[in-house]
């Protein structure tokens, strides 16, 4: 009896967190959408009045599809609703279409579509180890983490003010983490199968996945000393898991395989024409490396060493995709951010198969391949941080030393994603929701880890507090300057390079806490 009591009392608190969350998310509706409101606005009427045949070749809006089938079948479900409330939102010619019933329907399908979500942060609490147990409900790991996955101001914001459909895709990945925690290995790989093809950017954590399902699935023992036992190879278990593959990708691929329109949808996927950087720089390598070129071609030309005229102008303001061409530093290319990604990830892959650690290593390894991909990879967004902010909250609710480098990550990653946010309205907004959140992570985790060493040193401590003194300068000093017309663009560059140089640090100092770590795992009974 005192077993159900306890657990109707962890429903409770947890049903009161989601319904707080979504219920704020209803409070967002009309606030400012970006231009991936039309973007998904187009896809819903590609998907309802074209034959599949054409879903890849529609041109009529700049914004063609560009996400897998699964994405696209997922658009055309919502479209056979979205008929019910206007019609005319279904009109493909109907560009940057916005009647209120259009506004409302989008924005409800991101709060509703987020129920996946807030079930897949329910099972993940459940794999949270309760060694750290507390009498006060606010100090347990698992209601820190509900906290951390469910209000979470990255993905508040790119979700239900920016717009995007983040939240069920996150729910099927950290559903997929759980079920691998939980060691029911297939659901996660079909799970993991079913994402890749809902959104393509997570193949990014692809190699996390494969190698630990290798290794924990495929090899059922280890030896004594935590090595793998070579003889223990399952061929049934690998079979499995090569179905599971073939079919998703069957389901999702087939249809433009008979129409012959797979190059076609492979060349929507990826977009290499679109140049190494967005317009705004996501804050990863290239945008230190960008930076560190027009400080060497200012420097170059003071100098006399460049000739002004052979120069290439290039704007980083209007949030137009575009290419940028370096002036001091070599160009890079999609190949060498290939090699590079790869590079840096492999270290992180070996760990995971030579000093396996478990789940926790697993996680580990995910979120390094998704901080090494966006550190290097080709044309990234600043969105796409959360790929690595979201997991490394199950990591930060366990460990002193994961939770300070989480801090860092977390800070600076949501920091950085102020500039999607530029109208005025949105300014207290974002300002306020980052603050309740930034605040309850520093003090939930300190609580949680007090009677260890500080999260953080005084280096990053200084590092963070001058997040302050950059916003304000950006958002309030620099528009009252004549600085503004001459150079538009600073305050992006700003913000970029600086949390850039973050992220990065996070990067290393989790590579180092990886490869440091002794193995602690277990020998496996076959």
């Amino acid at each position: 009896q005192r077993g159900r009591v306890m657990a109707a009392g962890r429903r409770g608190w947890f049903r009161v967190l989601a319904l707080g969350v979504s219920f704020l998310k209803c409070l967002l509706i009309p606030t400012y959408h970006s231009t991936d409101f039309e973007v998904h606005r187009n896809w819903l009427a590609i998907t309802h009045n074209l034959p599949l045949s054409q879903w890849y070749y529609e041109a009529t809006s700049e914004w063609t599809l560009d996400y897998p089938p699964f994405f696209a079948w997922f658009e055309y479900a919502l479209s056979h609703i979205a008929k019910y409330f206007d019609p005319k939102m279904l009109v493909i010619e109907n560009l940057n279409y916005t009647s209120h019933a259009t506004i409302f329907f989008q924005r409800f399908s991101v709060i509703l579509t987020d129920i996946l979500f807030i079930y897949a942060v329910r099972e993940c609490c459940k794999c949270v180890n309760g060694k750290r147990a507390a009498k006060d409900i606010l100090e347990k790991p698992t209601f820190i983490l509900a906290v951390l996955l469910l209000w979470n101001f990255g993905l508040l914001i790119v979700d239900h003010i920016h717009f995007q459909y983040n939240g069920f895709l996150f729910g099927l990945m950290l559903l997929s983490v759980a079920r691998l925690s939980q060691k029911r290995y297939l659901e996660g790989a079909l799970l993991f199968a079913v994402l890749l093809h809902f959104k393509h950017i997570f193949v990014y954590v692809a190699p996390a996945y494969g190698v630990y399902l290798l290794r924990s699935y495929c090899f059922t023992a280890n030896n004594a000393d935590g090595s793998l036992k070579w003889r223990s190879f399952s061929f049934l278990h690998l079979t499995l898991l090569g179905l599971i593959v073939c079919l998703v990708s069957a389901l999702s691929l087939g249809p433009f395989i008979v129409l012959g329109q797979l190059p076609q949808v492979i060349s929507c996927l990826f977009p290499f024409k679109r140049g190494l950087c967005h317009a705004y720089w996501a804050p990863n390598f290239w945008a230190l490396y960008n930076a560190m070129d027009k400080a060497l071609t200012v420097v170059g030309l003071k100098c006399n060493f460049l000739d002004p005229t052979k120069i290439p102008k290039a704007s980083m303001t209007g949030g137009l995709v575009q290419e940028f061409q370096h002036t001091v530093l070599p160009s890079v290319t999609p190949l060498a951010t290939l090699i590079c990604t790869f590079l840096s990830i492999l270290p992180s892959v070996f760990c995971l198969w030579f000093k396996p650690q478990g789940p926790r290593g697993f996680l580990q390894c995910l979120v390094l391949c998704a901080l090494s991909s966006f550190m290097f990879g080709w044309h990234v967004h600043e969105k796409a941080i959360l790929l690595a902010i979201l997991p490394l909250s199950l990591l930060s609710v366990q460990r002193a030393k994961d939770a300070g480098i989480y801090l860092i990550l977390t800070t600076t990653g949501h920091f950085s994603l102020f500039p999607l946010l530029f109208t005025a309205p949105e300014l207290p907004i974002k300002i306020l929701l980052m603050l309740l959140f930034t605040v309850y992570s520093f003090s939930s985790l300190k609580s949680l880890f007090r009677r260890e060493r500080p999260l953080l040193n005084w280096l990053e401590t200084i590092y963070l507090l001058q997040l302050v003194p950059l916003e304000i300068f950006c958002e309030i000093l620099f528009p009252l300057t004549p600085w503004k017309l001459r150079f538009p663009f600073a305050p992006l560059l700003l913000t970029s390079v600086y949390c850039a140089l973050g992220i990065t640090y996070a990067w290393l100092k989790l590579y180092a806490s990886v490869l440091t770590e002794r193995t602690s795992v277990r020998p496996k009974a076959e």
